[in-house]
């Protein structure tokens, strides 16, 4: 089985793109077992976010599952594959393993460092195992690359301001306008992006907040929690009248804020000169484009972030770097040594169906062997088969932990003509044979 991740984010495609092939929640369950029933594709899971899509999968082989997999996205995005390819990208085994551990990291963000892509990848993982599509290699990749992700935001301090796509969308947009502290901030949505939005608001000093969702009861314990106060999302057309700030975050599938709703919230309205600040947080974009060329509103999204953001690694990025390739190292020498279970467990199982026959062929040939004779003689072979194995299982997975180590059990497999069963063995179960 073999590690490959398929995908495109705000560094491949535009957001047009990504809207067409974006994920809901609700999409999620179709999507997953869609996958798995792709004939090169065994494991899935799916990560969906604001400024990403992309599928991690245990395939087969290479090609068949990059072309399963591409199909999957292109159907998605309404073209064909060779039209989606030139804005896709493909990771293959350790280089998959690296791409894992640096977006849990953070380090792959639109914002470097930002720790809710550690959430949104733990709810991928945790979707895909409900559904029993992520399998045991998958399982071992995402728990990996969870647990590296918070060792780097634990001994780094990649994430020492607590930068995130919202604090870095307000921090753009209070630049084009004016600071929020003292002003009125609404937000539309209440999943976690929504919650985010509202602390961030309250620590720049925005006020009074207000939240808003089309479930009500959401917004309600939403605003309990930070402060708010929660509008009924009938009344959007009103409240946008009365504050300066609004972001949006939903998961809908259609723009929540369109021209005409905005243009009526900014007319006759007096915001001491200052432009209504709309942060569209979210993808598919909850504002229509038309809105930016509406006077009076100044409208920060994903797209116009994603090419304001520097990309210059600092010396916090440099340390988490390091951490990820030496996480990386130690989780292909567990590949490596998962790999090599199967044939040692084959060769242990071939030599223990050798002795017993040879046994069943002494029983009949010398009868008059009592039972002490006859356990003896099977300790003394066993142990001789065991003596004769112990080095050469040692060693094959010593040299299966070095790069290109997987030669060595293919060696043994051919040699011994061993049958490996499809299903994984754990590394645990194909321990040393001791003398």
């Amino acid at each position: 089985m073999n590690l490959l991740v398929v995908g495109l984010s705000h560094r491949t495609a535009g957001v047009p793109l990504l809207e067409r092939v974006t994920l809901g929640p609700g999409d999620m369950p179709a999507v997953l077992a869609e996958l798995v029933a792709l004939p090169y594709v065994d494991e899935a899971v799916v990560l969906s976010t604001c400024n990403r899509v992309e599928i991690y999968a245990a395939v087969t082989a290479f090609h068949g599952g990059l072309a399963d997999i591409g199909g999957v996205l292109a159907a998605r995005a309404g073209l064909a594959m060779s039209e989606l390819a030139p804005q896709l990208y493909v990771h293959y085994e350790a280089d998959a393993v690296r791409h894992a551990f640096r977006v849990a990291a953070g380090l792959d963000s639109m914002v470097v460092g930002e720790a809710q892509i550690l959430g949104q990848l733990r709810d991928a993982y945790g979707t895909a195992a409900e559904r029993g599509t992520a399998g045991r290699l998958l399982h071992e990749l995402l728990q990996q690359a969870l647990r590296v992700g918070k060792r780097v935001h634990a001994e780094t301090e990649i994430d020492r301001a607590g930068q995130s796509v919202v604090s870095a969308a307000l921090a753009y947009g209070q630049g084009a306008t004016a600071p929020v502290e003292g002003r009125p901030a609404l937000v539309i949505g209440a999943g976690a992006m929504g919650a985010l939005s509202l602390a961030t608001l309250r620590r720049a000093g925005a006020a009074p907040l207000y939240v808003t969702n089309r479930g009500h009861a959401r917004a309600e314990r939403l605003a309990e929690l930070h402060g708010a106060e929660a509008v009924p999302f009938a009344e959007l057309p009103s409240l946008l009248e009365r504050v300066d700030v609004v972001v949006s975050a939903t998961a809908s599938p259609e723009p929540v804020l369109d021209a005409p709703l905005l243009a009526g919230a900014v007319a006759g309205t007096d915001r001491s000169g200052h432009d209504l600040l709309v942060l569209d947080l979210a993808l598919p974009r909850d504002v229509a484009p038309a809105v930016r060329d509406l006077p009076g509103i100044t409208l920060v999204d994903i797209e116009l972030l994603s090419e304001s953001l520097s990309t210059t690694a600092d010396a916090e990025e440099r340390a988490g770097e390091e951490i990820v390739a030496a996480e990386v190292e130690a989780f292909l020498t567990w590949l490596r040594g998962a790999d090599v279970a199967p044939t040692v467990a084959a060769l242990r199982a071939r030599a223990d169906e050798v002795v017993e026959a040879e046994l069943r062929r002494l029983a009949q040939r010398c009868p008059e062997l009592g039972d002490d004779a006859r356990a003896e003689v099977s300790h003394s072979i066993h142990r001789i088969v065991q003596r004769l194995l112990h080095q050469p299982t040692v060693r094959v997975r010593q040299l299966a932990a070095a790069p290109g180590g997987e030669a060595y059990a293919q060696a043994l497999r051919e040699l011994f003509d061993l049958q490996i069963p499809t299903a994984g063995i754990d590394p645990a179960e194909a321990s040393e044979v001791h003398p």
